[in-house]
C-alpha cells in the first residue's frame, strides 16, 4: 500500500503496519527528537514534521511528502503515548519551487510559494518559461479537501516573477517555510510561573510547562482558553494571533497568576 492512501488529514488517519514506509521495528523509540525530525507512533501510518515551534505537522499524502524528502530513512518512531503529547499544528503544503498543482473544480494551475500561497500560472508560454516543454508533466492535483491548506496570492504573468531554483533555494525546511520559530516558555513550578509575564508579538507560540511536581494549569482569567490539566513534565503550546493582556491563573492554586502582553 502506498503512503498515499494512508496518510490522510489531520482528523482522518488509517491503521497500517510499519511494511508500509519500508521503516524497521527496530527504529520504533527514538532516544529524542527535535526541531525538524520526522516522526510517527507505532499504531498509525501518518508522518510528521516536528516543528521548530513545537507542533507537530503531517503530510497529508506522498505527493506532499515527495516535494521535500527522497526516502524516510530519517523518520523517527515514537511511542503512541509521546505522540499524543505533541499538539498538531497544521498540515504541510508542497515545497516551493517543485511542482505546481491544481484541483478538479478549479481549471487554473498554481506555482506554490512559501507557506503554501498559490500563483496562478496565466498563460502555456509562462508555464513553459518556468518549467520547459514538460510543465505539463509537472502538475499534480490535489483533493479539494487539502487545496484549504493555500491561499491565493497574486498572478504569475511573466517568469520574471517566479524563478523555480531561486523560489526552491529559499526554503530549505519546513520550518522555514512556514516561518516557524521556538517558542516562548512559561515554566509552571509549584510556588507559581516564572516568568510572571512574557511581553511578545503577535503570532508568536507560548509553551506552558508543568516543572513542579504537582498538578497545574494556565486559565486565562476569562476562561476563554486554558491548557487544561498538566501532569508534572506535560505542556501545552497557544499561539496568540492578536494583540492584548492575558492574563491566567493557575487552577490548582488560583494565588499564583501570571500575564502574557501580546503587543
Amino acid at each position: 500500500m502506498k503512503l498515499s492512501q494512508s496518510i490522510l488529514a489531520v482528523s482522518v488517519i488509517a491503521i497500517m503496519g510499519v511494511a508500509a514506509f519500508g521503516l524497521s521495528r527496530q527504529n520504533v523509540f527514538a532516544t529524542s527528537i527535535s526541531p525538524g525530525d520526522l516522526i510517527r507512533g507505532q499504531t498509525y501510518a501518518a508522518v510528521y514534521f516536528m516543528g521548530k515551534d513545537g507542533f507537530r505537522y503531517v503530510f497529508p499524502n506522498q505527493k506532499t511528502y515527495d516535494t521535500w524528502y527522497s526516502n524516510f530513512n530519517s523518520v523517527k518512531f515514537i511511542s503512541d503515548a509521546e505522540l499524543a503529547k505533541i499538539q498538531i499544528g497544521g498540515n504541510v503544503t508542497y515545497r516551493p519551487g517543485t511542482r505546481m498543482i491544481k484541483i478538479d473544480s478549479d481549471p487554473r494551475t498554481y506555482a506554490v510559494s512559501e507557506n503554501g500561497v498559490l500563483h496562478h500560472v496565466s498563460s502555456e508560454g509562462v508555464a513553459v518559461s518556468m518549467y520547459g516543454t514538460s510543465w505539463n508533466k509537472q502538475i499534480d492535483d490535489v483533493p479539494d479537501g487539502f487545496f484549504t491548506n493555500y491561499s491565493i496570492g497574486t498572478p504569475i504573468t511573466a517568469a520574471s516573477q517566479y524563478v523555480t531554483a531561486d523560489i526552491k533555494a529559499g526554503t530549505t525546511d519546513i520550518n522555514d517555510d512556514k516561518s516557524l520559530a521556538a517558542p516562548k516558555e512559561f515554566s509552571i513550578t509549584d510556588t507559581g510561573y516564572s516568568p510572571n509575564s512574557l511581553t511578545v508579538a503577535p503570532g508568536t507560540a507560548v509553551r506552558f510547562t508543568n516543572n513542579g511536581a504537582s498538578k497545574h494549569t494556565a486559565t486565562s482569567d476569562d476562561l476563554s482558553w486554558g491548557t487544561g490539566t498538566l501532569n508534572s513534565g506535560d505542556a501545552f503550546i497557544r499561539i496568540f494571533k492578536e494583540g492584548g493582556t492575558f492574563t491566567f491563573f493557575d487552577s490548582y492554586n488560583s494565588n499564583n497568576t501570571g500575564a502574557l502582553y501580546v503587543e
